[in-house]
């Protein structure tokens, strides 16, 4: 099991969504009239793009896109954009002319389609000339599908994929899938692509565990004879269909930074309505009661296995094995105010400031002590999937009832089923519906909350 994965160009599309919102909001003063150019329309008009885009996915933009579709997305964008615009400047401006809102559609639309175009086509450049922003991958199997994919990334290196190595499983099928697996994690392969022609169900299944379990995405090469039983994804690389496993929605830009913004709203709110005078009160009484810092910090691990800081009122006597065994129920290392505070969940509100560091979500799957995490990752199938996303102060395991001590294989298992469940068909309002049950649980009480 390795604790990274090959990082991607995260940055890319929220650096064009500022600078699509700074042309359309510019456009605004070059083409309108001055009254047109105030506060409430510049929000209007943001806020309107954004909603859009995400609908109509205008920023799902893939190094395996053509051109035709990133025109067809332009389209559609300002389509929608057209209509809201022309309704606000014909119900609260009337004397804006006709001629004035068509130029500045016609110059956003120009503008935002040569940049977006820009970067597309840049992107494709840059990976041809130097080689950068690219993904190293794998093939497994044979047969003719294998043949146009191998051609398609030795004949396309503009698409920023490296093909490493190719295992066509024709000799010893097993002593090559084990190779396989080295090879990927000593080579820091990022994605596995395998012909379902050339493997047994069996086989498959057991890929499947591999790359879940360390942290790879893997994806097939259909066979029109096969039925799956799975949701699965279905993207093109030029004419050949490849097949993902799964589709997680926070991969997504846009999901991935309407979670950001909610977690940084929300916890700044708690931070300060909650936490800014909660702290100096419970500081004092932890402290009167029994020797030692306010918080207790401890590493555990997050977003694609990484080691991170997680931060917690402290509620146990100084212990020498706080980083190693899990609190018991009357556990006596747990101090009086200790107890009330863990009953209550509020030793959990200092992960507040993990949220606005970046560490954690405020939703999403419970970090675990980084010895629990090595002992699940090597004994509970599918726990490394819980990192493909970031942890979460609660989430949808503990709000269905499998929080705290994990006191058998059972638990465990639940938990991870939840998580994964979450984290593929998460939603905001998801987020919204499980932070709700947790205060409800809180208040209410919970049985494993000790």
């Amino acid at each position: 099991m390795k604790g990274k994965t090959g990082r991607y160009s995260v940055y890319i599309r929220p650096i064009q969504t500022i600078l699509d919102l700074l042309i359309i909001n510019l456009l605004v003063i070059v083409c309108m009239r001055p009254a047109m150019s105030n506060f409430g329309y510049h929000i209007i008009v943001s806020v309107f793009w954004l909603v859009i885009s995400y609908y109509s996915g205008f920023y799902e933009v893939y190094r395996y896109s053509k051109g035709i579709e990133i025109i067809g997305k332009l389209l559609k964008q300002f389509f929608f954009i057209s209509l809201i615009t022309f309704a606000y400047v014909g119900y609260k401006y009337k004397y804006v002319t006709t001629d004035e809102v068509g130029f500045y559609i016609l110059s956003s639309f120009l503008l935002v389609g040569f940049l977006k175009l820009f970067i597309f086509v840049f992107l494709r450049k840059y990976r041809l000339l130097y080689g950068g922003n690219f993904r190293n991958v794998i093939i497994l199997g044979n047969g003719k599908s294998v043949d146009e994919l191998v051609d398609f990334f030795t004949q396309n290196p503009d698409y920023g994929y490296n093909l490493n190595s190719i295992f066509d499983l024709k000799t010893n099928k097993r002593t090559e899938l084990a190779n396989c697996k080295e090879y990927v994690n000593d080579n820091k392969i990022d994605e596995i692509y395998a012909s379902i022609n050339s493997l047994t169900s069996n086989e498959i299944d057991n890929l499947i565990q591999f790359a879940d379990n360390n942290l790879k995405t893997i994806k097939f090469l259909p066979d029109s004879k096969n039925t799956f039983f799975r949701n699965l994804a279905v993207e093109y690389y030029d004419y050949i269909p490849i097949i993902s496993l799964r589709t997680i929605p926070l991969d997504k830009e846009v999901n991935k930074r309407l979670k950001r913004v909610f977690d940084v709203v929300f916890s700044l709110t708690i931070i300060l309505f909650i936490l800014s005078w909660l702290t100096p009160i419970l500081a004092l009484i932890i402290r009167l009661e029994s020797k030692g810092p306010t918080f207790f910090k401890q590493k555990r691990n997050g977003l694609n296995y990484e080691e991170f800081y997680c931060y917690k009122f402290r509620s146990m006597h100084l212990n020498p094995i706080a980083d190693l065994e899990q609190v018991q129920k009357n556990d006596p290392r747990i101090t009086r105010v200790g107890k009330f505070i863990r009953k209550t969940s509020i030793d959990e509100l200092p992960q507040f400031f993990n949220v606005l560091l970046g560490d954690m979500s405020v939703v999403g799957p419970r970090p675990h002590m980084v010895s629990h995490t090595e002992m699940y990752a090597k004994s509970v199938d599918k726990f490394m999937v819980r990192h493909f996303i970031k942890p979460g102060i609660t989430g949808l395991a503990q709000t269905n009832g499998f929080r705290g001590e994990v006191e058998n294989e059972k638990d465990i298992i639940n938990r991870v089923k939840y998580d994964i469940f979450y984290l593929e068909n998460w939603t905001l309002l998801l987020d919204i519906k499980i932070i709700l049950t947790t205060v409800f649980n809180a208040l209410k009480g919970e049985e494993k909350a000790y």
